[in-house]
């Protein structure tokens, strides 16, 4: 992974500009995560690794970018750069690939069978289509909904940590 560049120049308050920087960036990678999490079947598991790398990319610009904000960017270095998207967990990756793939797999089939299962208990074949067929229609949506629900959080998570890194560079350079 190479380091981005970033036109972020050297802020009088870094932090707050570090938030702003944060929230633009979680709800980029929350638009894209979740719009990539709508396709179902095979189609929503084929973009998986190309929403992972797209969000990685907007998370390695927003810490360029607040690297820039504290005056730091000249000092960030591929290993400053790994260490803010995967310092948070060392696990999340697996956790992060879990989550948008288990969405696909587990929740959408496993709900729509728990929905079709009650239906028939209850002897309604009629409703039984109707909620398989809404079902269906909504399920997308909702993962989707989480996806980037949790997309915005993992960049949030990124975002703190670069701030701490480079507050903390800061403080030991004054």
């Amino acid at each position: 992974m190479s380091v981005p560049t970033t036109t972020e120049p050297p802020n009088a308050a870094p932090n707050e500009r570090a938030r702003v920087i944060r929230t633009t960036a979680a709800l980029k990678a929350a638009a894209v995560s979740g719009t990539l999490a709508l396709p179902p079947g095979p189609w929503g598991l084929a973009v998986v690794i190309p929403d992972l790398i797209t969000v990685w990319r907007i998370q390695a610009k927003m810490v360029a970018d607040i690297a820039g904000a504290f005056g730091q960017s000249a000092r960030l270095s591929r290993e400053h750069l790994v260490y803010c998207l995967f310092r948070h967990a060392a696990a999340q990756i697996v956790r992060d690939l879990t989550a948008r793939v288990g969405e696909r797999l587990v929740f959408q089939r496993a709900t729509l069978q728990l929905l079709q299962r009650m239906a028939r208990r209850l002897g309604v074949k009629a409703s039984a289509r109707v909620i398989a067929s809404s079902a269906a229609r909504w399920l997308p949506v909702v993962g989707s909904i989480g996806v980037a629900g949790y997309a915005y959080y993992d960049t949030s998570q990124v975002a703190d940590t670069a701030t701490e890194l480079f507050n903390e560079h800061l403080e030991a350079v004054t």
